[in-house]
């Protein structure tokens, strides 16, 4: 007869779109009767001080059991960096389960590691694809599926796009999605947008814009496009722009900061992510180049205009409030127009975008525990 013990997983985030799916998976796994023992590895891939008090904090993360303190550098060097400094972690810990979230670089180094020792990996956002190798994030997701032993989607046509890349049905389960546990956890917490724009805007008629992708901020004529696209919409309707640092830089150098200082954008500093949800709650429209934004305003019901080529998130399109209309200035005003004029795109929330997808992680976790074979 098999003895019941705790199961023992290693948890790892690197970049800020990591920190809101580990919050909730991490809140259910540190439940007393969870029958979970998580340590808690962040690789440092992003990471300040600041980011901790605005995500960290916010979100009830715990302090991590161990920071890598990566840093940047290139691709290779990041993800080698990783990689040499996490295998100690694993030869120390001897975990059950490496779980990893998203598509980062620490989700593919750490999963590699993990594999390669015969440790499980379990993958939180498995199968969603852009089909744009051009991307990373794209090349990330691929491999990380490859290696991993359970995958959790988020979306049912993500288990199609497994299939494809012949993984093993068995091993794929659609769980909802984590991002939403973390939006409905913290909506009543989310600072109110009057907070924010302490009365520089009218807080009940505006628009948000974030863009980062290298695509849309390495590229003076992309850049200028949109930033000529965006001082043209701020005409109509005020817009609230927190500006990343890499879009920050790229802005500086090209001698486009000063249009948007001109214009009626109001500029802002990265803002947690709590004040970032109380701006998108009360938004006439959000502009992005986000993934997760799309499926926040997605479950939040604003319309979203998505300033990319492709999407790894179909779902946020046929079914909830996105529109993706590439870097094209017409085909982005054009969408701008039908929510001014008809209050853009209507959408429904997703099946099982309802709060408990962690919850369903942990089960399932335990379920494909195989007990009789530990000891």
């Amino acid at each position: 007869m098999s003895i019941r013990r705790t199961i023992s997983v290693v948890c790892v985030v690197g970049a800020r779109p990591n920190f809101m799916k580990i919050a909730p998976i991490m809140r259910s796994f540190n439940r007393p009767d969870s029958g979970v023992s998580a340590c808690l590895v962040h690789t440092g891939q992003h990471y300040d001080q600041a980011m901790k008090q605005s995500f960290f904090d916010q979100l009830g993360i715990p302090e991590p059991d161990i920071d890598l303190g990566v840093g940047g550098g290139t691709h290779a060097v990041q993800t080698a960096d990783i990689m040499t400094r996490f295998e100690p972690v694993l030869i120390e810990r001897k975990p059950d389960f490496v779980l990893v979230v998203g598509d980062v670089n620490s989700t593919i180094a750490c999963a590699l590691v993990a594999s390669k020792m015969g440790i499980k990996v379990v993958h939180v956002e498995a199968g969603l694809r852009s089909y744009d190798r051009s991307m990373p994030e794209e090349i990330n997701r691929v491999l990380t599926d490859q290696l991993s032993d359970l995958l959790f989607t988020t979306e049912e046509s993500a288990a199609e796009n497994l299939k494809k890349e012949a993984i093993d049905s068995s091993r794929v389960y659609f769980v909802g999605n984590v991002m939403i546990d973390t939006l409905c956890h913290n909506l009543d917490r989310a600072i109110p947008a009057e907070s924010t724009l302490a009365g520089r805007l009218d807080c009940e008629r505006y628009g948000v814009v974030t863009f980062h992708r290298p695509s849309n901020v390495d590229s003076f004529d992309a850049l200028k496009n949109i930033v000529e696209t965006l001082v043209e919409i701020s005409e109509e309707l005020a817009l609230v722009f927190p500006v990343h640092p890499r879009t920050e830089s790229s802005l500086k150098k090209s001698g486009l900061w000063r249009t948007l200082l001109d214009s009626n954008i109001l500029l802002l500093e990265p803002l947690g992510y709590l004040e970032l949800l109380g701006l998108m709650k009360s938004a006439k429209v959000v502009l992005t180049d986000s993934g997760g934004l799309q499926e926040e305003t997605t479950a939040l019901g604003i319309p979203c205009i998505t300033i990319r080529e492709s999407t790894e998130r179909p779902i946020t399109i046929t079914e909830g409030t996105n529109v993706l209309v590439g870097t094209c200035s017409k085909k982005i005003l054009s969408a701008f127009a039908e929510v001014m004029n008809h209050g853009g795109k209507v959408g429904s929330v997703p099946k099982y975008w309802d709060g408990n997808s962690a919850d369903r992680i942990l089960e399932t976790i335990i379920s494909n525990f195989n007990w009789s074979n530990r000891s």
